[in-house]
């Protein structure tokens, strides 16, 4: 896990940082300074087989990623504010389904499912991130990445990993989510292709919403000029989330 602390005690909850599919805590790197700077501890944790040890991931779940988000939890002394980006942003929505999280931030998510199509195959597996359009370890050959500069292109391409080909089958298949029992924001990008605001319209959980102009789906988490100006829009919301939850 890769915490970064304020320079001084703030008395804002702790957030807990979810990575999303064939990455790890790395790409964190630049919300946890910004919150830092803002006041806030953030501790972004590389879900199991992500950055770590060899660890084959062909069987791991998306229940078994939300196990993983549960236990960084408990470990914390307060309620935390889970936050993920991508599959992250979902398994986010998985671990505080469960309770605990005081409220619940996603960036850009797979979207929950009302029910499961039991038609979609489930594969064992791994892959890797050629599957979301990265082929090449050049900085500047990243098309999917336009918004972000050639430091921040080399911190997303030593972010990447393994990722668990059961995982991105359940999550094809649905994953079904229970009403949050904490509030829920979503977060999404102007300029991101893959996973737009109209993704959300349907969204049957209750939720507020943040859009962050000229921002593609990598640059939701690595692009430093969407990161200063979203991270005191997602700051507010948290503070009167959690002032709202004090009052009732």
């Amino acid at each position: 896990m890769r915490s970064v602390l304020p320079g001084r005690p703030s008395g804002n909850p702790p957030i807990v940082l979810v990575h999303g599919a064939a990455n790890s805590a790395l790409v964190w790197t630049f919300w946890q300074e910004e919150l830092a700077a803002c006041g806030w501890a953030s501790h972004a944790i590389e879900l199991r087989g992500h950055g770590s040890e060899p660890f084959d991931l062909s069987r791991t779940t998306m229940r078994d990623y939300a196990d993983d988000v549960r236990t960084a939890m408990a470990g914390l002394e307060a309620a935390p504010v889970v936050m993920g980006w991508s599959m992250g942003g979902l398994v986010a929505m998985m671990a505080a389904a469960q309770g605990g999280a005081i409220t619940c931030v996603a960036l850009a998510p797979s979207t929950p499912a009302r029910a499961i199509d039991p038609l979609v195959p489930l594969r064992e597996g791994e892959f890797g991130p050629e599957e979301y359009g990265i082929t090449s370890t050049a900085p500047a050959h990243q098309r999917a990445m336009p918004d972000l500069d050639i430091e921040e292109r080399k911190i997303a391409l030593a972010s990447l990993w393994k990722e668990s080909r059961l995982a991105r089958d359940e999550r094809k298949r649905g994953i079904v989510i229970a009403p949050l029992p904490c509030p829920l924001l979503i977060v999404t990008g102007g300029a991101d292709a893959q996973w737009p605001a109209s993704k959300y319209e349907g969204l049957w959980l209750a939720h507020d919403h943040i859009k962050v102009a000229g921002a593609s789906h990598w640059g939701l988490v690595l692009s430093r000029r969407a990161i200063e100006g979203v991270v005191g829009e997602v700051a507010g919301w948290i503070g009167r989330a959690v002032d709202g939850a004090g009052q009732t």
